[in-house]
């Protein structure tokens, strides 16, 4: 067997040849061409007539035996009917790129799996050139569309660098994937989001989660009036956690240095948790309160009452039930409390729509908490593309295999 047609056999290309190789100290240098006689066009894959003026190149393929592989052809250029004069497409490479397909797949897959130095240290490269081959082999390897069959989808923002930059997050609810993100976190952001969608596939839409950004509210009722609008449970619920913790920083503001203000000493917790995993120390913090500070434990009752409600699973219940809080709330004398029934009055269909359907941003969050983990291990992003290329990467269900070929020798 000749050597080159055994490096052929082991470096795995395809529609191509090798014609003749060097080794170097620290290189193998293969000098390789095309299968096809006819040059296609780069941009668009059209067969040209003929090629001309070629122009030395190289490409950048998987490291064998501690070598670093590199591809060399005369690329030549082609003058096609569509895109005009341009160089030809070469069958081991995406057009444009200075890495091998395989090459820029192996990188993907480690990206997917370890963090950022170890990734830069295997493949010998910069973590720039990871996200842009991240972007090709996400373009090359993903869905086609990924917004068709959209039905149920929540919506989410999410903050990098510092929590001074957003990115806007859909998710899809029946596949737990995410199918779109863009930079921003205001209503022109999410309007993008239905411009790609198109207002057929708009108008398919049935449930949208969202929490009560007024900015996604607004781009929603535009662009979706007919799908049903829901609230996400947790954040409906942080408002009652949130006033009851405001009222119990007042309370212990007013009371410091008494004997209720004692009492008051480590029970933001215990007021906070659920009943069902409070400890012993707690269940006895929680009576202090009811015994020595009606008003706050008033606040704790009103915020138990309100996770009641949206554990119904009746509609009409869970509306009369909320109708029946909010007049609570507004006769409570506690301001914080008055405030939250005043925003659950406003958005009181979106929060009934949680009992009607069960779907909420819970999913989305946990993917927020995905991308955060891969946020930190590669060590923050500097652009939303690079977040974004990553963020389709490892949370859109694109399944990667590492490079286990066995050579054709025969």
């Amino acid at each position: 067997m000749r050597n080159t047609t055994l490096l052929h056999a082991l470096l795995g290309l395809k529609h191509s040849q090798v014609r003749s190789y060097e080794f170097t100290e620290t290189e193998l240098v293969l000098d390789v061409v095309p299968s096809a006689r006819v040059p296609y066009c780069g941009g668009c894959g059209r067969a040209c007539r003929r090629g001309y003026d070629a122009r030395p190149r190289k490409w950048r393929h998987v490291d064998v035996v501690g070598l670093r592989v590199l591809l060399r052809y005369e690329v030549r250029r082609v003058d096609c009917k569509r895109c005009g004069v341009t160089t030809e497409l070469v069958p081991w490479a995406e057009h444009g790129s200075g890495f091998t397909r395989v090459f820029e797949e192996t990188v993907a897959y480690f990206a997917q799996r370890t963090d950022k130095t170890t990734v830069c240290a295997v493949m010998a490269i910069a973590w720039e050139t990871v996200g842009r081959i991240i972007e090709r082999v996400v373009g090359r390897l993903g869905p086609e569309d990924r917004l068709d069959g959209l039905k149920n989808v929540g919506i989410d923002e999410l903050s990098y660098r510092k929590r001074h930059e957003y990115i806007t997050i859909v998710t899809d609810h029946d596949t737990g994937r995410v199918v779109w993100a863009a930079p921003g976190k205001n209503a022109d952001t999410l309007r993008s989001f239905f411009s790609d969608l198109g207002k057929e596939r708009s108008a398919k839409l049935e449930v949208i989660t969202i929490d009560m950004s007024q900015a996604y509210i607004q781009a929603v009722k535009e662009s979706a009036p007919h799908a049903q609008l829901v609230f996400d449970r947790f954040h409906v619920q942080r408002l009652a956690h949130d006033a009851l913790d405001e009222v119990r920083r007042a309370e212990v503001r007013e009371h410091a240095g008494s004997a209720e203000g004692k009492a008051l000493k480590k029970t933001r917790f215990a007021l906070q948790k659920n009943p069902w995993n409070m400890t012993h120390i707690e269940c006895g913090k929680l009576a202090d309160v009811q015994r020595r500070n009606r008003r706050l434990y008033r606040a704790y009752m009103l915020k138990e009452a309100l996770a009641a409600v949206l554990d119904r699973r009746q509609v009409n219940v869970a509306r009369d039930k909320l109708a029946e809080w909010t007049g609570w709330a507004s006769r409570s004398k506690l301001a914080p409390f008055q405030k939250v029934a005043r925003t659950v009055r406003k958005y009181l269909d979106g929060i009934v729509g949680y009992v009607a359907t069960g779907l909420s941003n819970g999913r989305i969050e946990g993917m927020n908490g995905k991308v955060r983990t891969i946020t930190r291990r590669s060590y923050g992003f500097h652009s939303s593309s690079s977040l974004i290329a990553m963020l389709f990467l490892c949370c859109t269900g694109l399944v990667l295999l590492p490079l286990h070929r066995v050579p054709e020798l025969g």
